[in-house]
């Protein structure tokens, strides 16, 4: 499978998953609205997300997969195959333990999260983030599934997984929230039992796909397993690298909560704005950031580990080359289309006209340091490929104090909107910085034409971007029927591509060529 062919099913894959996403959001803020208990619901799922990017696709993955890589292009297939046993069996024990852990400190999680919140709606955090605690486990051992099966070159079931979470969320607020309330429970609650629901299919339908590849990992439930599988070099390198990895997700995860804290100190619904916010936001960062990194990690850690210098920075370019093609008019549509996204996918039922422009200048901040969200994403495994993960780690921790620096500047006079500004300009910064060290180090080498390839780019945002600014301006997308604004929005996006990838082909620049790979 090409580069492009696996990044593409990926893609369209994660497609799927964001579309049936913002259908459980649009029911979600059609049924919910924007309320204390929504902020509660928020705080509660973060919990779990902030400790699944450490045990799961966050530090986890970073240090596993490149070790798995190697090994398999270094070692051969037996000796891996007991590689995935030896972490297995130790990544489940200490799921275990961390979910007994937080399932009793909830109350000082929520606490150390989201300390603003009202005491029912603090209440009901710490409820709901007992009941999806165990979700950590269930998403950690997916995302362990999920390492071994890109490993193998098998992308298209990971990245297919998310959908069943989206459905059961969906099925919960459709059916779950009105059978609630008739049994005299908070509605909202039956959306934490809906995350249990999803977490636990995702992880079921792993197991027939790695046991038909002979893949399925066998978990030591002995305790002299287990400390045969701790005492594992494999494990040991795992857990070496991890220790840095920790600490870069543990600054991305200190920067999100600190964010989520100030956050729940600014108006009610300040942490739900930036949460809708963000869902936009994870569509072109998982769509192209996050699928490029799925399918280049692995690769670039066996062009490493086979001593391939050549092939490894031509897919770091060719990586690069696709984040400034995609990113950057996407970055300019949230810059310039915010408030039509936003009014056409949840301005329904509770969810108001002010609560549609108070995301939309959230979203629209994010559009300014979209390219770097994306190209952290491409730049970084260009690391964890060559086992280095300190490097990245002490620019995290670098972006993080500047963050909080733009915080301090930014938030008395945007309010909310300055928390998604900070982190999409410390990402700006991380990005480059990531780039300079590839390049200072000599192992990436830009190839010929980036000039040219930035200024058709460049010249081809401008315009598409001047469409979308009067669109944005000339029809009223608060006030237009639903299904007419739907519509709409469909023919003005379809128009933005066709200005856009028009010019790229009047420019002269040659899609074809670049794509194939």
């Amino acid at each position: 499978m090409s580069l492009f062919k696996a990044a593409s099913t990926v893609s369209l894959l994660t497609l799927l998953s964001r579309i049936t996403g913002l259908v459980r959001d649009l029911l979600m803020a059609s049924a919910f609205g924007v309320s204390g208990l929504t902020d509660a619901f928020n705080v509660a799922f973060r919990i779990p997300n902030l400790l699944r990017r450490l045990f799961g696709e966050g530090a986890f993955s970073q240090a596993f997969v490149p070790v798995l890589a190697a090994s398999k292009a270094r070692d051969g297939e037996e000796a891996t195959k007991h590689l995935i046993d030896a972490v297995g069996t130790a990544l489940a024990w200490v799921l275990v333990l961390t979910c007994v852990v937080g399932v009793v400190g909830a109350p000082v999680l929520v606490w150390a999260l989201a300390s603003g919140l009202d005491a029912r709606s603090f209440d009901a955090a710490v409820l709901m983030s007992r009941w999806m605690f165990p979700y950590i486990g269930c998403m950690s051992l997916v995302a362990f599934s999920a390492g071994i099966l890109n490993t193998w070159k098998h992308f298209a079931l990971p990245a297919a997984t998310p959908v069943l979470l989206n459905l059961a969320m969906i099925a919960a607020a459709w059916l779950g929230a009105p059978w609630f309330a008739r049994l005299g429970l908070e509605p909202i609650y039956a959306m934490a039992a809906g995350v249990m629901l999803g977490g636990v299919l995702q992880l079921v339908v792993q197991i027939p796909a790695l046991k038909r590849r002979g893949l399925l990992p066998r978990i030591g439930l002995s305790w002299r397993r287990v400390r045969t599988a701790w005492a594992d070099a494999g494990v040991r390198q795992v857990l070496t690298l991890m220790l840095p990895a920790l600490l870069g997700v543990g600054v991305a995860q200190l920067s999100l909560l600190i964010n989520t804290q100030i956050a729940s100190h600014l108006a009610a619904g300040s942490v739900t704005w930036v949460w809708y916010a963000d869902r936009l936001m994870e569509f072109p960062t998982a769509l192209l950031g996050v699928a490029l990194g799925v399918v280049l990690t692995p690769q670039l850690a066996a062009a490493r580990a086979s001593g391939d210098e050549a092939r490894y920075s031509q897919m770091l370019d060719w990586g690069l080359r696709l984040v400034v093609l995609l990113a950057l008019p996407c970055a300019a549509a949230l810059l310039t289309f915010a408030v039509p996204l936003l009014a056409t996918l949840f301005h329904h039922g509770r969810f108001s006209a002010d609560d549609v422009q108070r995301s939309a200048l959230a979203l629209a901040m994010y559009g300014i340091g979209l390219v770097g969200l994306v190209a952290v994403k491409v730049l970084a495994p260009g690391y964890y490929a060559s086992l280095d993960i300190r490097t990245p780690v002490r620019i995290a921790i670098a972006v993080l104090v500047l963050t909080q620096v733009f915080n301090a500047i930014f938030v008395p006079w945007l309010q909310h909107a300055a928390l998604t500004l900070s982190i999409g300009l410390g990402a700006l910064i991380n990005a480059l910085w990531l780039l300079v060290g590839l390049i200072r180090r000599g192992s990436y080498r830009p190839q010929g034409g980036w000039w040219k390839f930035g200024a058709q780019t460049v010249v081809a945002t401008v315009l598409m971007s001047g469409f979308l600014l009067w669109s944005a301006r000339h029809f009223d997308w608060l006030g237009l029927p639903a299904w007419p604004r739907a519509g709409l929005l469909a023919l003005m996006v379809a128009g933005a591509a066709a200005i856009y990838f028009g010019a790229l082909l009047a420019s002269g620049l040659k899609l074809r060529q670049l794509l194939r790979r």
